[in-house]
């Protein structure tokens, strides 16, 4: 089935984010890198009325409430990338107990349920989160989109071996945006 608003939702995975981890600065550096791409995205899914789903880490907090996890994630570190990307009242959000959005969530139901066939995934860390929910999401056999300046791993060769692997294996499209 061709992508179409329609059909289309867009998952961003762990962009709530402290960066307070081992690694956590070369993310922080590289998901700045791709900022401005991000909100372009998500102003792009604004006007089309595409679904907007964030699915972050819980931070040990075990709570799907989106304040509370920005209030523990904002610093003056994180605090321009969630002040342009925090979820606005229509969006959708959960938490993940793993690195797929879909492990343990109730991302697939609520996905079937919007009759949404094909994804634009993007997010951090790409090597990580994005690729896992990319596996997952092949294996359901959803459709994707991952742009390639919307997604930022710790490092680059991961970052690219990742969407050589999602668009490679996983047949997404990784045009940019």
């Amino acid at each position: 089935m061709k992508a179409t608003a329609n059909n289309t939702a867009l998952l961003f995975i762990d962009l709530i984010n402290d960066f307070q981890f081992d690694g956590g600065e070369k993310l922080y550096v590289h998901t700045k890198q791709i900022l401005p791409n991000l909100i372009k995205l998500k102003k792009f899914a604004i006007e089309k009325n595409i679904p907007i789903i964030y699915v972050n880490d819980h931070y040990k907090l075990w709570t799907s409430d989106a304040d509370t996890i920005i209030d523990h994630c904002y610093n003056e570190k994180s605090k321009e990338i969630i002040d342009a990307l925090k979820p606005d009242e229509q969006d959708y959000f959960f938490i993940k107990p793993q690195h797929s959005a879909f492990f343990q969530t109730p991302l697939k139901s609520l996905l079937n349920d919007l009759d949404k066939t094909h994804l634009i995934i993007a997010g951090i860390a790409g090597d990580i989160c994005v690729l896992f929910t990319a596996k997952d999401a092949y294996m359901y056999q959803f459709t994707m989109s991952i742009p390639n300046n919307c997604i930022a791993s710790e490092e680059k060769e991961g970052n690219d071996y990742a969407l050589y692997l999602m668009n490679t294996v996983m047949k997404a499209d990784i045009t940019p945006i």
